[in-house]
């Protein structure tokens, strides 16, 4: 759903390099504190995701980057506070890729295509548009010669671009990355960046969680967490 900017903080001052109709809040969360395990994550968190625009978690290990992720992917359920999400479906989140199994018996083809299961169902055959939008995103993160090769061969850096075309293949509103720069090498990196960079050209709203204190500029709003603790 879409919520509208607090009267506080009208559209136009929450962005005024953007147009209106991507300078809305398309999610956010007030007084947020999350708990894992049986520690607390996030406290009393405030964020405000704006539309069309890169949001970037910028914060070392363990300091709530992939819990605020969860939460804003609707994943993370042991929550307090306010939570507004975007529609159902119109979400999508990248992992890391540790966060995936070796185990899954799948091809690269197979698991970018899986994209595609939030507007078809799990399973269901791709049609013509389907199989083109999965072709487009193979060949914007350079895995298309890959495709027909186990997921559970690729190395950690070409799994990494595997899982971010997938979450292009959904065509989501929202794209939610968790570290998909990480422990990729140069290359790796520029191509990511790029199809980050075209998502937000066709006007899908990006979070980031890095831990690259240099990722700022236009259209770029940074969140810094330390200990669980938004601190700017």
């Amino acid at each position: 759903m879409d919520i509208a900017p607090s009267p506080s903080a009208p559209a136009s001052d929450l962005a005024p390099d953007l147009p209106e109709r991507v300078s809305r809040t398309v999610a956010r969360l007030l007084g947020v504190s999350a708990h894992h395990d049986g520690r607390t994550a996030l406290q009393d968190v405030d964020v405000d995701v704006l539309g069309g625009r890169l949001t970037a978690l910028v914060g070392p290990n363990g300091s709530g980057k992939s819990t605020l992720l969860g939460v804003l992917a609707g994943t993370h359920r042991d929550v307090e506070g306010q939570v507004a999400l975007p529609a159902s479906g119109t979400t999508a989140f990248v992992v890391q890729r540790s966060a995936v199994t070796d185990r899954l018996p799948i091809t690269v083809r197979e698991t970018v295509a899986m994209g595609r299961w939030g507007s078809l169902g799990a399973w269901r055959p791709l049609g013509r548009r389907d199989r083109a939008v999965v072709d487009d995103c193979l060949e914007a993160l350079d895995v298309a010669d890959l495709a027909r090769r186990p997921l559970a061969a690729l190395s950690g850096g070409q799994r990494q671009r595997v899982l971010v075309a997938q979450g292009l293949a959904r065509q989501a509103d929202l794209l939610l990355l968790d570290e998909p720069t990480a422990g990729v090498d140069a290359a790796a990196t520029t191509l990511i960046r790029a199809a980050i960079s075209a998502e937000l050209a066709r006007g899908a709203t990006v979070v980031e969680a890095t831990h690259d204190h240099a990722l700022r500029g236009p259209g770029i709003d940074v969140v810094h967490l330390v200990d669980g603790r938004r601190v700017a």
